[in-house]
C-alpha cells in the first residue's frame, strides 16, 4: 500500500509543477488573445488613458475584426473625450508591433462643450461630436480643410450619419498647443475630430483604409446601448 502511494506521488508531482509555476508566475491577464498586458507595456496610464477605456476599445475592435469589418486590424485609434481638451487625448496604437505611434490633441464639436465634451449627437447640423466605433475610409482633399480622412460610423443611432454629416478627421489651427496657451482650451469644430495641422498627414497615412477608431465618453446611455460593447 505504501509503495502504491509513493508511486502515485512520484507520478503526480511532475504533472503539478507546470501548473504551480504558471499560477505563481505573476503574468498579467492578456488584453487580447495570446498577447500579454499591452496597456502596461505601452505605459498608457502615464499617458493619460485609463485601462477601462482601453478595454472597451479592445472589446469593440475585436467584434469588428471578427466580423471582417476591418481591412487593417493592426491599428487601433482611441479618442477619449472624457478628458479636458487641454490634454493629448488621441492615441494611435500599433497592436501588431506593440507601439504607441501618436498621442496628440484632438478637438470636439462646438456644441459638444467648451473645455470638456458633454453633449453628443448623430444629427446633421448639430455641430456636436458623435460617440462610438468608426471604420476609417480613404483620404480626401477639400477646399476648406485640405487633407482629410473620411470615417464611417458603424453604430446605428450613435454615429451612422457620420458620412452624411461630413464628419471627417482634418487639421485645424485651433487644435494646437499654441491655441491652448492663448485661450485656455482647444478650439472647436463643426463636429469633426480635428488634429494639429502638422500631424494630419502622418496620422492619416497611418490610420486610413479600414482601421478601427473609437471615440469615448463616460456616457451611460451609449455604454449600455452600444451594440459593440454589449
Amino acid at each position: 500500500m505504501k509503495k502504491s502511494l509513493l508511486y502515485l506521488l512520484l507520478f503526480l508531482i511532475p504533472a503539478m509543477i507546470p501548473v504551480m509555476n504558471q499560477a505563481g508566475s505573476g503574468n498579467p491577464v492578456p488584453d487580447m488573445e495570446g498577447q500579454p498586458d499591452l496597456f502596461g507595456a505601452l505605459n498608457l496610464s502615464q499617458m493619460g488613458l485609463s485601462r477601462e477605456v482601453f478595454q472597451l476599445a479592445l472589446k469593440g475592435y475585436q467584434k469588428l475584426e471578427h466580423s471582417g469589418r476591418l481591412l487593417n486590424s493592426n491599428i487601433l485609434t482611441i479618442i477619449d473625450f472624457s478628458q479636458s481638451s487641454k490634454k493629448k487625448r488621441m492615441f494611435v496604437i500599433d497592436l501588431k508591433n506593440r507601439a504607441l505611434l501618436f498621442n496628440t490633441y484632438v478637438a470636439h464639436g462646438r456644441n459638444t462643450g467648451d473645455e470638456f465634451a458633454k453633449y453628443f449627437s448623430n444629427i446633421a447640423g448639430s455641430y456636436k461630436s458623435s460617440l462610438g466605433f468608426f471604420v476609417t475610409k480613404n483620404h480626401a482633399t477639400g477646399a476648406s480643410v485640405g487633407l482629410s480622412l473620411i470615417i464611417d460610423g458603424v453604430e446605428k443611432g450613435f454615429n451612422d450619419n457620420a458620412i452624411k454629416r461630413e464628419i471627417i478627421i482634418h487639421g485645424a489651427a485651433y487644435a494646437t498647443e499654441n491655441f491652448i496657451l492663448k485661450t485656455g482650451r482647444l478650439g472647436r469644430s463643426f463636429g469633426c475630430p480635428s488634429l494639429p495641422p502638422d500631424l494630419i498627414k502622418p496620422v492619416i497615412e497611418t490610420i486610413e483604409k479600414g482601421t478601427c477608431l473609437f471615440i469615448y465618453h463616460q456616457d451611460d446611455y451609449y455604454i449600455h446601448h452600444s451594440s459593440l460593447l454589449n
